[in-house]
C-alpha cells in the first residue's frame, strides 16, 4: 500500500542556516532562537542540514544533534524536514534512520554527488536506498542539478521513483526551469508535492501552481514573500510583481557578495551571532559587511521588510 503523508507540505519552509561559536564548533544554542524567530515571521516548516546549513561540511554526529535539536525545540509547532544526503548512501542511511528515530516530519536527499549515477535508473536504485531506510517518513528528493550535475526526465522519474519507494512524497525542486517545474506539478497531481526552491522565482512558481517552497532568504525576508503570496492570491498580480521584485533586488545583492556568507551577515544584521562558515565556505569580512549593509539600505530592503512584517501582523 501506498505511502500517505497526513498532509500536503504548503506555505514557505526556511533552509535553516547552522551556526558556530569561535572555536569553530556548532553553536547549537542558536536553534530554539532561531525556530521562534521563523515561527514568528510565518514560516510553516524548517529544512535542516541542508545546502544552507552546511550539512555537507558538517560531521554525522552534528548532524544528528542538530536535526535532534530542531525536531525537539518545534514540538510540532513547524515541520522539520531533515536532510541526509550525503556522498556515501551508507552513511546517508544512517541519518535517514535517525531521523525517524527523532519523529521528523519527513526527510530528503540529494543523489551522490562525487561518484555519480551512471544514469536515471542507478539514480533512483541509490535513492531508494536511503528512502527505505526511514519507511515512515515521507521522503523527497533534493533536486539541485546546478550543484550535483545530475538532472531528471520528471515524468520517468516521479512514475519509476514512486513505484520502488512507497513513501515517496515528492521532490524538492531548486532550478530556475520554470516549464520542467509545472511540468513536474502536473505530474505529481494531489499524489505528490513539488517544493520549489528557488526564491527569486517564487512569483513565477505560483503562478504556475506552486504551493510550498523552501528556501534560504525565507530565514530573514519570509515577510515580503508571504506579501507576495497574498496579493498574487487576492488577483494583484502588479503589485506581487513589484514585491517580488524588492526580493530580486535583495537577491541580487547576497549573489555579488556570495550567496551563503552574505545571508549569514544578513543573519547576524538582524540580531543572529553566526560565527565564521566552515571551509571551504568563506566569511566576510568586515569591510564587506558593512558595505552589504549599505547596499541593502539603499535599496530599501529593511524598510520593505519591516512594512511587510507589520501589514502580515495588522
Amino acid at each position: 500500500m501506498r505511502f500517505q503523508s497526513t498532509n500536503k507540505v504548503k506555505g514557505l519552509l526556511a533552509a535553516a542556516f547552522t551556526a558556530y561559536y569561535p572555536t569553530g564548533e556548532v553553536n547549537y544554542e542558536y536553534i530554539p532562537k532561531l525556530v521562534d524567530h521563523l515561527i514568528d515571521i510565518g514560516i510553516s516548516g524548517v529544512f535542516v542540514c541542508g545546502t544552507n546549513g552546511e550539512g555537507l561540511s558538517l560531521t554525522i554526529a552534528e548532524r544528528k544533534k542538530i536535526a535532534s535539536e530542531f525536531v525537539r525545540v518545534a514540538q510540532g509547532r513547524v515541520k522539520i524536514i531533515i536532510h541526509v544526503g550525503h556522498s556515501s548512501i551508507e552513511e546517508a542511511k544512517h541519518l535517514a534512520i535517525h531521523a525517524q528515530e527523532i519523529n521528523a516530519d519527513g526527510f530528503s536527499s540529494v543523489c551522490a554527488f562525487y561518484f555519480k549515477p551512471a544514469n536515471e535508473t542507478v539514480l533512483m536504485h541509490s535513492l531508494a536506498e536511503i528512502a527505505n531506510a526511514a519507511p515512515k517518513l515521507p521522503f523527497y528528493y533534493y533536486h539541485i542539478p546546478h550543484i550535483t550535475g545530475v538532472n531528471i526526465n520528471l515524468e520517468n522519474f516521479i512514475t519509476n521513483f514512486s513505484k520502488l519507494v512507497d513513501n515517496f512524497a515528492g521532490i524538492k525542486f531548486t532550478s530556475s526551469a520554470i516549464h520542467e517545474y509545472q511540468d513536474g506539478i502536473q505530474i505529481c497531481g494531489e499524489d505528490f508535492d513539488m517544493l520549489f526552491g528557488f526564491d527569486e522565482l517564487l512569483l513565477p512558481a505560483l503562478s504556475v501552481g506552486a504551493k510550498g517552497a523552501i528556501g534560504s532568504t525565507y530565514n530573514y525576508a519570509a515577510p515580503i514573500y508571504l506579501k507576495v503570496i497574498d496579493l498574487f492570491s487576492s488577483g494583484q498580480i502588479e503589485s506581487a510583481q513589484q514585491l517580488q521584485y524588492e526580493a530580486v533586488k535583495m537577491i541580487k545583492l547576497i549573489v555579488k557578495y556570495g550567496p551563503i556568507p552574505a545571508q549569514r551577515a544578513i543573519m547576524q544584521m538582524i540580531g543572529f551571532e553566526m560565527g565564521s562558515s566552515r571551509l571551504p565556505l568563506l566569511t566576510l569580512a568586515n569591510e564587506q559587511y558593512h558595505e552589504l549593509k549599505e547596499e541593502l539600505d539603499g535599496i530599501g530592503f529593511f524598510k520593505t521588510l519591516e512594512l511587510c512584517r507589520t501589514s502580515g501582523k495588522a
